[in-house]
């Protein structure tokens, strides 16, 4: 009976290890306990009184979910990229700026000083959401169309992306007038949960909807599993690849419009700088195999806000901004290590050496 209640224990915490939400929560948790013991007042929640004037909600949490949002959009569109092309694209950052300062364009006219803005903000946005879909087109073809390997194809762009932002509005630095676009990346008046937990919570309902009544998600994995395989199903591999990175466009632009309106300016060499490493980040730490094939989007968002809460963990600590990425490669090297498949063996084989043989309990 005790070989039994091992044997049934750990199977349970088998079968829960085994969950690909297993590694972000259990890394959420980890976070959590290390700050409650740190500085208990990190989970504190105040009201405070914005620039604006506007009573809004303040604290460390309230910045996970703040910056978290940003990256959670920007982890679904590096989900389906990754599943479908089995790479990733680092030209997000590039991206960013490229879509950004479009939007400026706009907005500013010719003029990097207007008294008025020059165009509604929504044309600015969709005009926004062109662009971006473009540079996914663009590193698209040359992934799906000319079989360039993703992070070769995508090279381009993140060598030329802020030359080409800058260029874009003559390598000035616009200021956006009107207060309300600021609200997209700040507080919208009379509600004092930051704007990017609503977007954010719209792309996710919007892709939980496309997946959901489409077949995207399916033909994702099978193309990521085997593209010969899926192609003899009647299965278009270059399409969904290259469908793929036009969704991460979209989400790049999304993120651009929180971006911009944050500062309603850009500084195209800071925008968005190494954020593409944090949405891939974002991704291995969710589960999913940065070698493509079967994903869990679900995984990658709490993946995001579980990399932003590390970063807000680690400015606690007073760790300056230029050692961030050391600490977070240290995070890559564990993700890589244990989702090695000799690493995966080894665990198989310890836990089957801790489970007594069935024959013993009979």
């Amino acid at each position: 009976m005790t070989n039994d209640k091992k044997g049934n224990a750990l199977g349970v915490i088998k079968t829960i290890a085994s969950n690909q939400l297993f590694i972000p929560l259990l890394a959420l948790v980890l976070l959590a306990v290390v700050n409650l013991i740190n500085d208990p007042t990190f989970f504190e929640i105040k009201n405070v009184t914005n620039n604006a004037g506007y009573i809004v909600k303040s604290g460390a949490l309230i910045t996970i979910l703040d910056y978290g949002s940003e990256l959670a959009i920007l982890a679904i569109g590096m989900t389906l990229v990754t599943a479908a092309s089995g790479g990733q694209d680092i030209s997000v950052g590039a991206t960013i700026a490229i879509a950004g300062s479009a939007m400026l364009r706009v907005l500013c006219g010719g003029n990097s000083r207007p008294d008025t803005i020059q165009a509604p903000i929504i044309v600015a946005f969709l005009v926004a959401c062109i662009v971006g879909m473009l540079c996914g087109a663009f590193n698209g073809m040359l992934v799906s169309i000319f079989k360039i390997q993703p992070m070769i194809a995508t090279l381009i762009l993140f060598t030329a992306g802020r030359s080409i932002a800058a260029w874009i509005n003559n390598n000035e630095l616009p200021i956006v007038p009107d207060p309300k676009f600021a609200y997209f990346g700040g507080f919208i008046p009379g509600i004092p949960i930051p704007t990017t937990v609503f977007i954010a919570a719209i792309c996710i309902v919007i892709i939980a909807l496309v997946l959901k009544f489409t077949n995207l998600g399916l033909y994702t994995q099978a193309v990521g599993i085997n593209e010969s395989s899926s192609r003899l199903n009647g299965i278009n591999p270059t399409f969904i690849k290259f469908l793929s990175f036009v969704i991460l466009g979209l989400c790049v632009a999304v993120a651009a419009l929180i971006k911009v309106s944050r500062l309603s300016t850009i500084n195209y060499s800071v925008i968005a700088k190494d954020i593409e490493m944090d949405a891939i980040l974002a991704v291995a730490l969710g589960g999913n195999a940065l070698s493509g094939g079967k994903f869990n989007i679900w995984a990658s968002i709490l993946g995001a806000y579980v990399i932003q809460f590390l970063t807000t963990t680690l400015y606690k600590f007073n760790v300056p901004s230029d050692a961030l990425a050391a600490y977070k490669a240290v995070v890559v090297i564990i993700l890589v290590v244990f989702s090695a498949p000799k690493a995966r063996e080894y665990m198989e084989m310890l836990v089957k050496k801790l489970n007594p043989a069935r024959k013993e309990a009979a």
